[in-house]
């Protein structure tokens, strides 16, 4: 069977780009979280905590659903959004990239979190001590030791938006060359028959996973 190779690429190339700001938005956002809920407690934390990490225990259709709802027309979010740019939200790749934060973003918090929480806040204030102002702290001292927390949610971030499907495919849906991502193009081509096809697609996001896996174990 001859494989047409842009029908191949394409959702590679949309699944790596829409990764790769997912990761990158979704761990600026965690660690920052992360960093202001690690070791603190007040009133409502818990709360609070349910919350951040809700999308991690419900099903990704359900956080798709919610997303719908949140982003399209009827809401003011959608509609505002449709005013600015006369086109809506809903089955564009940028709402796979909102869809891939919102699901990645509990996996890249709990672990960058536990990083926080891991070091010594001695260290932290015997810098603070020498005359070290919170910005120098944050850099010279809480990165580097939590800096195997934060390469580990980097690569979750990643994973994530490389994988995810339920959310995606409720907010951006199935369209060829525009939102089909590798996991949506593999639906597709095993309920069509198409296991050459799957079999490639299957092969290209784990070579591409291993390979983010293999740099990010290295640089850490």
């Amino acid at each position: 069977m001859e494989i047409n190779w842009t029908e191949f690429f394409a959702p590679v190339w949309l699944s790596v780009k829409i990764a790769v700001i997912t990761s990158i938005i979704v761990f600026i956002l965690a660690s920052y979280v992360a960093k202001l809920m690690a070791g603190r407690k007040f009133p409502g934390y818990s709360l609070l905590e349910t919350v951040l990490m809700l999308p991690l225990v419900l099903p990704p259709t359900v956080v798709g659903f919610v997303l719908l709802v949140i982003l399209g027309r009827r809401s003011w979010i959608g509609e505002l959004y449709e005013r600015l740019t006369e086109q809506t939200i809903l089955f564009t790749w940028g709402a796979a990239v909102i869809a891939a934060v919102v699901v990645a973003f509990p996996l890249v918090y709990r672990t960058v979190k536990a990083g926080f929480e891991e070091v010594d806040k001695d260290l932290e204030d015997a810098a603070r001590a020498q005359g070290a102002s919170e910005l120098q702290v944050l850099r010279y001292v809480t990165l580097p030791l939590a800096g195997r927390a934060l390469a580990a949610g980097f690569v979750l971030g990643f994973a994530r938006g490389l994988g995810e499907f339920g959310a995606t495919i409720m907010v951006a849906g199935n369209i060829p060359g525009r939102t089909q991502t590798v996991p949506t193009a593999i639906y597709v081509a095993v309920d069509g028959g198409n296991m050459t096809l799957a079999w490639m697609w299957v092969c290209s996001i784990i070579v591409i996973s291993a390979l983010m896996l293999m740099f990010v174990n290295r640089r850490s």
